[in-house]
């Protein structure tokens, strides 16, 4: 059945760039930066950085994230979007803001008296934190009793799925901007919008993700991002096929593929009990829907 939604989700991997990304109209960001880092003072510039690094050494490998850059008054942004679960996210977001910590550092001289602060916001579609009631999570360096030592480095994380709240009691641009990354998707016309949507900064975002409104090279672009998606996925389904394949004609990687089963198996009773489609699950872990349905 056709999705008659009339926006694409802010969240998407095209969503995210034409909107936060966009390097020709920085206002969404700016605006967005602004609320998630609580700044009472609007950033007037932004600067679009290298968004990878390469390895620390000849063999490791080295990251990417959805967004880096810097405004007017040197202060650095990561930001990253998190669809599904991953175990070792924060670790993950931590090994992004050290090394960009590193790179400030003048080298030879390990100066520290002029480092500007680094901020790494993390949108996440799933919780990792159930047993906080909170939505967004403002983390700083702490002692014992809650006194703040340091924020040089800041963690600023979106847990979207716990946000709940509805149009009527929302009033700050925090909330706002999360309301509109959970619900554009699933709004069919534009009377389904919040007063809050005619705002310059959040009309503009959803005018990029309209599709009543799209270019045909916009239609083209977005179309090819799905499909780029939908070839990553296949491309790891057939590969885990691939080394099943080979694991059943190696009689001596019986055991491992045995392992590997075990593993597969155990991840599709947490995504099972996450409440993750049963499709999905058969598509990340490997497994048929039979054997998942008997989980």
């Amino acid at each position: 059945m056709e999705n008659t939604n009339r926006f694409i989700s802010l969240l998407s991997d095209y969503g995210f760039k034409v909107t936060f990304a966009d390097e020709a109209d920085t206002l969404f960001l700016r605006k967005s930066l602004a609320a998630l880092i609580q700044s009472p003072h609007e950033i007037k510039e932004i600067e679009f950085l290298r968004n990878e690094f390469p390895g620390l050494t000849k063999e490791s490998r080295g990251g990417v994230y959805d967004l880096s850059c810097q405004d007017e008054n040197g202060n650095y942004f990561i930001v990253e979007m998190q669809l599904g679960h991953y175990k070792h996210f924060i670790q993950r977001a931590k090994f992004y803001a050290f090394h960009r910590l590193n790179t400030l550092v003048e080298r030879g001289k390990y100066k520290f008296d002029s480092l500007t602060p680094i901020y790494c916001i993390s949108f996440l579609a799933k919780d990792i934190y159930p047993k906080s009631e909170q939505y967004y999570h403002f983390a700083t360096l702490k002692n014992q009793v809650g006194e703040e030592l340091d924020r040089q480095i800041v963690h600023i994380i979106v847990e979207i799925g716990k946000f709940d709240k509805e149009p009527p009691k929302i009033n700050k641009d925090l909330d706002k901007l999360i309301y509109i990354m959970k619900q554009s998707d699933t709004i069919k016309d534009s009377k389904q919008l919040p007063e809050f949507a005619q705002e310059d900064w959040i009309a503009q975002a959803l005018k990029k993700v309209d599709k009543s409104k799209m270019t045909s090279e916009q239609r083209m672009w977005f179309e090819m991002s799905m499909a780029k998606k939908g070839s990553i996925l296949e491309m790891q389904r057939e590969e885990r096929e691939r080394q099943r394949a080979e694991g059943r004609a190696e009689g001596k990687a019986e055991g491992k593929v045995e392992g590997e089963k075990r593993k597969a198996t155990e991840a599709a009773r947490a995504m099972k009990k996450d409440e993750m489609p049963t499709d999905k699950i058969a598509l990340y872990t490997g497994l048929s829907v039979e054997e998942i349905e008997q989980l």
